[in-house]
């Protein structure tokens, strides 16, 4: 009985951790959606297509999905040099825009979920403040 009750307890506890987690991962979204069109939508325009050989793509992007922590550390800190996304290369500068930790996080929620792309951890404050610049 004791072990029913375990299981039980168990079972409704993952519950409603992942409910409440799919809610926190949409309003992060809902925030991010609003950072996109205010700093990033001028140059990966509005489905996060890009521009080819000049801004890359976000949309289904194996770059932006394959690397977390450089892809924050763009947001965050700005990012210059080349990087290849989904087999072009890409050597321009992203100016840093000035976001806070939970800014970048919520962006980064956004568009890793959107336009094709599906991210199965959703990205915290936390996890964007422990990462520094190179």
């Amino acid at each position: 009985m004791k072990v029913l009750l375990v299981i039980y307890i168990s079972i409704v506890l993952l519950l409603a951790n992942t409910l409440f987690q799919d809610n926190k991962l949409k309003e992060s979204m809902e925030r991010g959606s609003e950072i996109y069109a205010d700093f990033c939508v001028t140059c990966h325009l509005t489905k996060g297509e890009g521009v080819p050989y000049t801004f890359p793509p976000l949309a289904k992007s194996d770059y932006l999905m394959n690397n977390r922590e450089e892809s924050i550390r763009g947001i965050k800190y700005g990012q210059r040099g080349e990087i290849v996304v989904n087999g072009k290369t890409y050597n321009n500068t992203m100016m840093p825009m000035g976001l806070t930790d939970d800014e970048v996080a919520d962006v980064m929620n956004y568009i890793t979920n959107s336009w094709g792309n599906k991210n199965d951890k959703m990205v915290t404050e936390e996890e964007v403040a422990a990462i520094g610049k190179r």
